[in-house]
């Protein structure tokens, strides 16, 4: 089953409750610690002080804080460091980090030993609102992002909107494209939220940073509690803007260009798509881009990593989107705000690249 709500906990400081926690969800307080480098240094002291105070043993595992870390090498590695320190199945693993620490240890919890319990402690944006919720876990291979994973549930996810004060604001904004993301697949009232309360968000103002962080969790819980599998095409819908992302990613080799930022790019092109398709009326699209157009992104990045990419490029990348069945892309589009659908038939080849020059073109114009 899909992990429950009441099993996300949006708390502040969630870690002081920790003991409780794991104690209400049948969970043993032998746990193995893995960090990426700059978490370790921000959070992994109070984190490791305060689990040994509420009596739990640990043992400590540290990534480097890159995409590169979500690699069957790093894996390989991180099961010596297991078997070396004797954990066996009375373990658990809590990943403390953003999405390459929360996929990667997904992965490891689901394989070792044929499956040990996870918890995810999100520190970033992206992670809270997304990638530690839904099950999904994976590595990389280099023909594909996310090529190689299972379904492993979290029994709990902790959730500390106050950790995100570590964060620089370009980490801020690539989080947003989640966010947002909720609002134009599922929900008219958060996205009329995000649309008033956007600037107190990125701020980390509250209450306002917190509910969009529960409600974002939460949309995405009762998704994935609804089509775990992807079997109804509804799960599907959470990958808004994501087929034209994944290859954006793909054409900055998974560096120089944050998963949050190719998303808001990829879903300005599929509001494009579907407003060209007949499918979101011209005031839709209207919406949808002046909320895009609320986004920050660094210096010179659209130009590079966008503007001055061959349509047909950014359409042959694409093809490695893992979503895509027989070759042919899927793509999710809106019928309005806030209703997303999976299109699972073929759309000519010319309308998805004229979506790609309709969002170029807009993007130019907002630069000018």
């Amino acid at each position: 089953m899909p992990v429950p709500e009441s099993s996300i906990i949006v708390r502040t400081p969630v870690i002081d409750s920790i003991g409780e926690l794991y104690t209400a969800s049948g969970l043993g307080k032998k746990s193995v610690l893995l960090f990426d480098e700059n978490t370790r240094k921000l959070f992994g002291d109070e984190i490791i002080e305060s689990m040994h105070h509420q009596g739990f043993r640990t043992c400590e595992l540290v990534v480097p804080a890159r995409e590169t870390s979500k690699s069957v090498t790093s894996a390989w590695k991180l099961y010596g460091q297991m078997i070396e320190a004797e954990v066996d199945r009375g373990w658990n693993l809590l990943c403390i980090g953003g999405g390459v620490v929360g996929d990667l240890g997904g992965y490891i919890a689901a394989s070792y030993y044929r499956g040990i319990p996870v918890v995810q402690l999100p520190t970033t944006l992206l992670a809270m609102t997304d990638s530690s919720i839904g099950g999904k876990v994976a590595i990389n291979h280099p023909l594909g992002k996310n090529l190689i994973g299972f379904f492993h549930l979290p029994k709990l996810v902790l959730i500390d909107p106050a950790n995100l004060r570590s964060l620089p604001m370009r980490e801020i904004y690539a989080g947003m494209a989640e966010v947002v993301k909720y609002g134009f697949i599922a929900d008219r009232s958060f996205f009329d939220l995000l649309v008033s309360r956007f600037d107190d968000i990125v701020r980390l103002q509250e209450p306002w940073i917190s509910e969009a962080v529960s409600r974002s969790a939460f949309i995405k819980a009762d998704v994935v509690e609804k089509d775990f599998r992807e079997t109804s095409g509804l799960r599907a819908t959470l990958n808004f803007g994501h087929t034209f992302a994944h290859g954006l990613e793909k054409l900055a080799e998974y560096r120089n260009l944050r998963h949050g930022e190719a998303v808001t790019l990829g879903m300005a092109c599929a509001l494009f798509l579907s407003n060209r398709l007949g499918f979101l009326e011209k005031t839709g699209l209207e919406e949808g881009l002046e909320l895009i157009g609320r986004f920050r992104f660094p210096r010179g990045l659209i130009n590079r990593r966008f503007l001055s990419l061959e349509r047909e490029e950014l359409f042959s990348s694409m093809y490695s989107d893992k979503k895509k069945i027989d070759r042919q892309l899927r793509f999710v589009l809106l019928d309005r705000i806030s209703h997303a659908f999976l299109h699972d038939q073929e759309i000519e080849k010319e309308s998805v690249l004229q979506s790609i020059d309709d969002a170029k073109g807009w993007f130019s114009e907002k630069r000018e």
